[in-house]
C-alpha cells in the first residue's frame, strides 16, 4: 500500500453520497501486523520532520489537520503518535469544547478562525467547527444558545438551514485553501462494538478511570443519529480541495499509520524547498565564511 490517498476504502469521494456504514472500521489494507504499522509510522514521522523544516522555510503554506470522531476513537493518541517528532514551536493543537458565552456572541466559526495556523506552521484541531453539524445537529436545542436571527425554536432548523451551514463551511474552506492553507480532514471511524470495549476498559482499569465520563455513555444512546450526522457531513463537505478521509479506528496501530501516510502524501505534492539566496547574498556568505576562517 503506497498511496492511501487513492485508496477508495478511505477517501470520501467528493460529490458522492456517503454512509458511515459503507466504510469498514476494521479495515487494515495490506498492513497485517502492529509491528509493521509502527515501522511505517516511524518512517513517516521522519519524513514529516523534514517536511516541517521545508514548510517553515518556504513560508507560503500552512497546514490544518482536522480530527473528528466519536468518543474513544483515539483522537488524542493519534495526534500524539503521528505528530510526535514535529517541532512544537511550529505546531499548535487546539481542542474545542462547549462554546463560552463570549464565543456564542460571535458566529460559530469565529473561535476556530482565531486558532488557524500561520504560514509555515501546522495547526491541529481536535474537534472543530464541524461540531456545528454534528453534536449541534443531534441536539438542535444548542442552536437556541447561538441566538440566530431566523431560529426562534428548534423546529426552525430544517433541511434548508443545515444545507446552508454545509455551504458556509465549504465556502470558508475554499477561502482558506485559496490563501495557502492546506486542509486535511480525518474522521476516525470506530465501531459501536469497539467503543463499548474501550469504555469498559476505562471503567475496569483504575489507571484509565479518569478518561471515562458518564456523559459519553449518554451520547452513545444517540449512536444512529450521530452516524446519520456524520454521513451527511461526509456527503456535503468532502470537496476536491478539502476532502474527508474516513480512517478505520478499530485497530489503533493501523489508524495512526494511515493518518501519517495521508499527511505525508499530501504534503509531498507541494514540492516544498528551501529558498535559494540571490547572488549578492551568496557572496556575503562567502565573505562571512572567509572572515570566520581567518580569525
Amino acid at each position: 500500500m503506497n498511496n492511501l490517498q487513492n485508496d477508495h476504502q478511505l477517501l470520501a469521494k467528493p460529490g458522492k453520497k456517503h454512509k458511515v456504514s459503507d466504510f469498514d472500521p476494521a479495515y487494515i489494507a495490506q498492513v497485517f501486523s502492529k509491528k509493521e504499522a509502527e515501522k511505517l509510522l516511524q518512517d513517516n514521522v521522519e519524513k514529516m520532520i523534514d517536511i516541517q523544516g521545508r514548510l517553515y522555510a518556504d513560508n507560503r503554506y500552512s497546514v490544518l489537520l482536522v480530527f473528528q470522531a466519536m468518543d474513544a476513537a483515539g483522537k488524542d493518541g493519534t495526534i500524539k503518535n503521528v505528530m510526535s517528532g514535529l517541532n512544537p514551536q511550529g505546531t499548535q493543537v487546539y481542542s474545542f469544547k462547549s462554546p463560552s458565552e463570549a464565543e456564542l456572541d460571535h458566529d460559530y466559526f469565529w473561535r476556530t478562525y482565531c486558532c488557524l495556523p500561520q504560514r509555515g506552521n501546522f495547526g491541529i484541531f481536535n474537534r472543530s467547527y464541524y461540531e456545528e453539524v454534528l453534536i449541534v445537529k443531534v441536539h438542535p436545542y444548542f442552536l437556541l444558545r447561538q441566538r440566530l436571527p431566523d431560529i426562534k425554536k428548534v423546529e426552525d432548523a430544517g433541511k434548508e438551514f443545515w444545507d446552508k451551514r454545509y455551504r458556509q463551511i465549504n465556502d470558508i474552506e475554499r477561502h482558506l485553501v485559496e490563501n495557502g492553507t492546506i486542509i486535511i480532514k480525518f474522521f476516525l471511524n470506530v465501531s459501536k462494538e469497539q467503543q463499548k470495549r474501550r469504555f469498559l476498559r476505562r471503567i475496569d482499569d483504575p489507571a484509565r478511570n479518569w478518561k471515562f465520563s458518564s456523559a459519553d455513555v449518554k451520547e452513545r444512546q444517540h449512536w444512529e443519529e450521530y452516524m446519520d450526522a456524520y454521513s451527511n457531513m461526509l456527503s456535503n463537505t468532502s470537496t476536491e480541495i478539502a476532502p474527508w478521509y474516513v480512517i478505520p479506528a478499530d485497530n489503533k496501530w493501523f489508524m495512526r499509520y494511515a493518518v501519517s501516510e495521508i499527511i505525508v502524501n499530501r504534503l509531498q505534492e507541494l514540492n516544498l524547498s528551501y529558498p535559494v539566496l540571490p547572488g549578492h547574498e551568496l557572496n556575503s556568505l562567502e565573505e562571512a565564511k572567509s572572515l570566520l576562517e581567518n580569525e
